[in-house]
């Protein structure tokens, strides 16, 4: 049977390609680039030793560069499960979670009426844009221009004009054979229910043609030219070739710019999505108008794993960004998740493109805050904390949101980062009540925050510790327990045997490690107040840092961390997650490293006491593994400082 196109592609978009291949291959780590779609593997297809097997997460494409083998989904599993077209249609509908298409005789038909309701959008952006390059476009042209937009971007989005009139559009295709009702089933007239004739939808506004993913226009977005007209903007309704919930205003034309830069832009109007392109930020889509739906979570992480979200910050914007959270919270997976960036109050990216340029766009797209921070800052900023009880309905708010994230990994690092934070929360308000003898809150650490006071608590905690000779690897050791809770629970075992020498390093893992085990579920508001008050002192090197920035952007969060460790610079170059993860392990080495030492220097001294045939064995045993373990430890080393190089010289070839 034949398949509509549009059900395959919703398979594709809704699948990994990387899942079904998976199956089959293992990914090399150090040439796959999993933040730009970009995977790398020996070619299931042909014998070979190194990798040239090739899959393009974002074009939903593999190609072997060794073979030539070459496909999608459908034809992968054909080729290596040796399954009919069909069969394989089937099993991905499956994994898809879509119900497969009947047998239908008239399914041939429907595919063809779809494509013809195509064929009459397109024939409408004709006619709209024929309109506004005639003199009866004349207003839609000199607005055009006043909002500074150049010829080449009219020509690319395909602007056009509706004139007023109640029936222009209608006359025109009715004069080429199009039917009325299939002007009525594209959105394009409006049959009212009194029995009085079909009119024009569009009248007297500036038109924008939205585009499905092979760019042809399915429906139409427009801007009134009436100063008093409402709604100012009106957008196609829901029709056979257009679903506002599962497109993206601009998506065939950011694809391409999103992979290469391994980023992608999120605005609320498509204006906005014209104003960023047209100064060379391609990789912007807009949401249509609508609340985010799971479909186009779905597809903007085909763009890159942490789209930008770029919102006004206004009470409207913010409030746009909250239900945005609460839709994304529940499909959040790992290495999946999102970016806000909130723009001055009242402004729009245009205003910030006019006011500063590009560079000032930019700026404010660097100012991203994470998912996680967004999350914190809505339920904690205007949250009472002066009871016990409020202090319970807060923990019961996060807790109650952490609960809907369905990936239990994820809903992990989650709740962990989140009762960290609670935690801080309480003790800060139970330590100002103290020195306040026991007076109000209001200035609180999220209103009016005494910097004195957290400048104070962030240096006791840099300065107090001994500066042993381990103390730079443990404290980065807590920062990248702190800043990877993922690699501190997929570690977790082996880091719960490690030893310090600092004590407040071994207070502060210890009560790492307490939290995350025998007070994993109880509640924050009975534990917060019963953990070593040294904990905190370096809780708050990361989380007091992170209050004081000013403007919160990725910069500053890494800002944060270095007051916390001189070994982390290399992680402002973006590394990939497997060097993070062989930089933590390499810490974790090394203080295994120290232990080994001991155990050894305890041994020697209990030889110079007693030697035995039993002692002198065991002495060998542990200096041979204490050579291989420094030898490994010392390969691991350099191969982090070529690859840290590397990384260094490519991001300044980038910006040169």
């Amino acid at each position: 049977m034949r398949f509509d196109q549009l059900f395959l592609d919703d398979i594709r978009n809704r699948v990994s390609l990387t899942d079904v291949v998976g199956r089959r291959v293992t990914w090399d780590r150090r040439k796959s680039q999993p933040g730009k779609g970009d995977y790398w593997a020996c070619c299931p297809f042909h014998s070979e030793k190194s990798p040239s097997f090739h899959v393009d997460e974002r074009r939903n494409r593999y190609k072997c560069f060794g073979c030539g083998e070459s496909g999608d989904h459908f034809k992968f599993l054909m080729e290596t499960e040796g399954l009919s077209f069909p069969e394989a249609v089937e099993e991905l509908a499956g994994v898809a979670g879509i119900a497969m298409p009947a047998p239908d005789p008239q399914a041939a038909k429907r595919a063809a009426k779809r494509n013809s309701l195509t064929d009459v959008c397109e024939m409408a952006a004709r006619f709209f844009r024929h309109v506004f390059q005639s003199a009866d476009g004349r207003a839609a042209q000199e607005y055009v221009q006043r909002r500074g937009l150049s010829a080449e971007t009219l020509n690319e989005f395909q602007f056009g004009f509706a004139p007023p009139g109640r029936d222009n559009l209608k006359k025109a295709l009715m004069a080429k054979d199009v039917t009325e009702a299939e002007l009525i089933e594209v959105g394009l007239l409006i049959k009212p229910e009194d029995g009085r004739p079909s009119y024009d939808r569009f009248r007297n506004r500036l038109m924008i043609p939205i585009h499905d993913d092979r760019g042809r226009a399915v429906a139409f977005g427009g801007r009134t030219m009436d100063p008093d007209g409402q709604p100012k903007y009106l957008n196609s309704p829901e029709t056979p070739v257009f679903h506002k919930g599962t497109m993206l205003f601009n998506a065939h034309r950011a694809r391409q710019p999103a992979y290469e830069s391994g980023q992608a832009i999120v605005v609320e109007g498509y204006m906005d999505a014209i104003a960023l392109w047209q100064v060379g930020i391609k990789a912007t889509v807009a949401s249509l108008g609508t609340a985010f739906t799971e479909d186009q979570i779905m597809r903007l992480w085909k763009f890159a794993d942490e789209p930008v979200v770029c919102f006004d910050g206004d009470v409207a914007g913010i409030s746009a960004a909250h239900r945005a959270v609460d839709r994304i919270l529940p499909v959040l997976t790992s290495g999946k998740s999102f970016q806000f960036a909130f723009l001055p109050d009242g402004q729009d990216p245009d205003d910030v493109i006019n006011a500063g340029g590009t560079a000032a766009m930019y700026g404010e797209i660097e100012k991203a805050l994470p998912l996680s921070e967004v999350v914190w800052r809505r339920e904690s900023e205007q949250a009472r904390i002066d009871t016990p009880e409020r202090k319970a309905a807060l923990e019961k708010a996060v807790e109650d949101l952490v609960g809907t994230i369905k990936d239990e990994r994820v809903q992990k690092r989650y709740r962990m980062d989140l009762r960290l934070k609670l935690s801080n929360l309480f003790y800060e308000e139970s330590r100002r009540n103290r020195g306040k003898g026991g007076g109000g809150r209001d200035e609180g650490w999220r209103g009016n925050k005494k910097q004195g006071a957290e400048d104070e608590w962030a240096s006791r905690a840099r300065v107090e510790a001994p500066d042993t000779p381990s103390y730079g690897v443990e404290r980065s050791f807590c920062t990248m327990c702190l800043m990877y809770p993922e690699l501190f629970d997929r570690h977790f075992e082996r880091i719960s045997q490690l030893t310090y020498s600092n004590e407040l390093h071994s207070m502060f893992m210890t009560a790492l490690v307490r939290i995350a085990t025998d007070l994993a579920e109880g509640a924050v508001t009975q534990i917060y107040n019963k953990l070593d008050e040294r904990f905190y002192q370096i809780l708050q090197e990361a989380i007091v840092s992170a209050s004081s920035e000013s403007d919160g952007s990725k910069a500053s969060t890494l800002r944060r961390w270095d007051a916390l460790t001189n070994r982390l610079q290399v992680l402002k170059e973006d590394p990939p997650e497997d060097f993070v993860e062989m930089l933590f392990l390499n810490y974790a080495d090394m203080l295994e490293l120290r232990m080994l030492e001991q155990e050894l220097e305890h041994e020697t001294r209990a030889m110079e006491q007693d030697l035995t045939e039993e002692s002198w064995g065991r002495f060998q045993a542990l200096t041979q593994d204490l050579a291989r373990r420094r030898e490994d430890c010392l390969r691991d080393e350099q191969e982090l400082a070529e690859r840290a190089a590397k990384m260094r010289s490519s991001k300044g070839s980038a910006l040169a």
